[in-house]
């Protein structure tokens, strides 16, 4: 049976760098992949964009309201006539090997149930990259329950300006950090650093976090 993993850790840990190192290790192995984030992300559009400069087009966009069963369904079956297609007489015929999802928080639970079951009814690794808390050091939705029914749990570590492990994900808006405000907001690279939407996220250990929000742990 495939496995559902979860590979999280704070902003700036290398999630997007694994992620597509990940899908280069099965490609050069001869196997097909799907590479897919929620829609939610407006960063990088519908590529997945590393912090190191690498950046590759998703397959599917996962949208607040689809259902990921039936997306990574329709673009299975795309890859399976594609290889037919091309197939050599006496080849050997390509299914996916892999889903490989990126910003994972930004799922839904119904939509991490939906990748469950591709892994366990449809025998399909799944392997989702996310961080688990948000500025305000509350989990997401969707991180909270990849924890609960994820098979495997692989922390990415990355450490904080003072060199300790960074846990938290501070947010600044025009360069200064804030602790109340919605749940999401998509890093506004590009804006005036004084704008008022100018939107940063800062890897933070524990202290330095509390530091900075006046010794709160989590603001409400």
């Amino acid at each position: 049976m495939a496995k559902l993993y979860f590979r999280y850790g704070a902003m700036n840990s290398g999630k997007s760098t694994a992620l597509l190192q990940a899908a280069y290790n099965y490609e050069e192995r001869g196997q097909a992949v799907l590479l897919a984030k929620p829609a939610i992300d407006t960063k990088g559009a519908d590529q997945v964009a590393s912090r190191l400069g690498m950046t590759r087009q998703v397959d599917f966009l996962i949208g607040a309201g689809d259902d990921a069963g039936e997306l990574f369904a329709r673009h299975r079956e795309n890859v399976r006539r594609s290889a037919a297609d091309a197939l050599i007489p006496g080849g050997r015929a390509t299914d996916v090997a892999c889903l490989l999802i990126d910003e994972a928080q930004f799922l839904t639970p119904a939509q991490v149930d939906e990748v469950f079951r591709i892994a366990v009814l449809e025998d399909v690794p799944v392997m989702a990259y996310g961080i688990r808390t948000d500025f305000r050091t509350q989990a997401f939705p969707g991180s909270r329950r990849l924890l609960e029914i994820a098979h495997a749990l692989e922390e990415l570590k990355t450490i904080c300006r003072c060199g300790r492990k960074a846990l938290f994900n501070g947010r600044r808006i025009a360069g200064r950090f804030v602790f109340d405000g919605d749940q999401v907001a998509i890093d506004a690279e590009g804006a005036p650093v004084r704008d008022e939407h100018f939107v940063t996220y800062e890897s933070l250990c524990g202290v330095c976090y509390l530091e900075e929000s006046g010794g709160v742990l989590t603001p409400g």
